[in-house]
């Protein structure tokens, strides 16, 4: 079985612990370019700044892609990380979306052997509960997708790690302002 305590409950224990500590969430539009998300990723590694999830995706203009990074860390730190960001050559604008009035989305894809019609039904049950879907469904298995909040998915990880779960992938956040703001 997989259990969700080695993962988020750590992080949030980490940032309980020690006030200074937060976690962030920051867009960065950046060239689509080869070796730019490896330059961006040693600024961090650089600063003691671990990576906690990592999202690249193109934007509406293919010359361009928004990288989604999820870190931990102090705030201090974290804008002198922001400031050397910017500078880099591919980089047009990054910004710490921490606090702001933004959506914020994970996707989870979640395996789960199935070893009756009981387990079956309670696993549809709990499905339908965090308004999941079914994207497969064998005789021996079923895979959920869970999407929402990275609370949200972690509450349905923790529902369904009480039957054996064979895998489980998630995309990390996306993030997207509000309104006129730009992301």
């Amino acid at each position: 079985q997989i259990f969700i305590g080695s993962g988020r409950t750590d992080i949030m224990t980490t940032i309980t612990a020690d006030p200074a500590m937060a976690l962030h969430t920051i867009s960065i539009y950046v060239s689509n370019k080869p070796g730019v998300l490896a330059r961006v990723a040693q600024v961090f590694a650089r600063r003691g700044f671990n990576i906690e999830s990592l999202v690249v995706s193109p934007s509406k203009d293919v010359a361009f892609s928004r990288m989604t990074v999820t870190v931990i860390g102090q705030t201090d730190g974290l804008e002198q990380i922001m400031r050397q960001t910017g500078k880099l050559v591919d980089v047009i604008h990054c910004t710490d979306h921490t606090g702001d009035d933004a959506v914020v989305r994970e996707l989870a894809l979640v395996k789960v052997a199935i070893d009756g019609s009981e387990a079956r039904t309670e696993i549809l049950q709990i499905t339908e509960h965090f308004g999941c879907k079914t994207v497969d469904f064998t005789p021996s298995s079923m895979i959920v997708m869970a999407t929402g909040t990275s609370d949200k998915v972690d509450a349905c990880v923790r529902m369904l790690n009480q039957y054996p779960l064979v895998e489980l992938i998630r995309t990390g956040k996306v993030v997207m302002a509000r309104g006129a703001e730009a992301t």
